[in-house]
């Protein structure tokens, strides 16, 4: 029978950003309003473009622009901050643009899974009248209730990749 042991993968991937820029909160609001408007705007478009397929032709197209109603809109939430953070290496539109990077501090590179519950997580943070983008002000590393969850950070991005890992003293 194998023993099974601890292995403490997340130290050296906290060894690795130790001394990393954080991201403002400024920088952080912003990237996340417009990944926001790019929602709505997604949301619109598809909505138009359902109504257009389905109506008939001189019909007037009805479009409702809501961010935070029905389960559709939480769904498309998670969708969109879930897969582009994924798919983009930590970035999302907005945080591209506000130079911003999501950063894992337990895997190397930040997993589908990991960018979903953080995705999720902005729920929460939301749900607490907005206390958990608020924390940002009292946690040690800046981090928000979303940061937790999927143990990130959000990091300066800079130009050249992270430090290779080094081996604790």
């Amino acid at each position: 029978m194998k023993i099974r042991r601890y292995d403490a993968h997340e130290t050296k991937q906290m060894h690795r950003v130790d001394g990393i820029e954080l991201g403002s909160f400024r920088a952080r609001a912003a990237a996340f309003l417009m990944d926001c408007l790019i929602v709505v705007l997604a949301s619109v478009l598809v909505q138009v473009t359902i109504r257009l397929i389905g109506g008939k032709p001189g019909e007037d197209i009805a479009v409702e622009v809501g961010l935070f109603q029905g389960g559709y809109a939480a769904a498309w939430m998670v969708a969109y901050f879930g897969l582009t953070t994924w798919l983009f290496g930590g970035r999302t539109p907005g945080k591209r643009l506000m130079r911003l990077r999501v950063v894992s501090l337990a895997h190397e590179h930040i997993s589908l899974w990991g960018s979903v519950e953080r995705a999720l997580g902005y729920g929460i943070s939301i749900a607490e009248c907005g206390f958990g983008f608020l924390q940002y002000f009292i946690h040690p590393n800046c981090r928000t209730v979303h940061d937790r969850i999927a143990e990130t950070i959000v990091v300066r991005d800079r130009k050249s990749p992270l430090p290779e890992a080094t081996t604790p003293e």
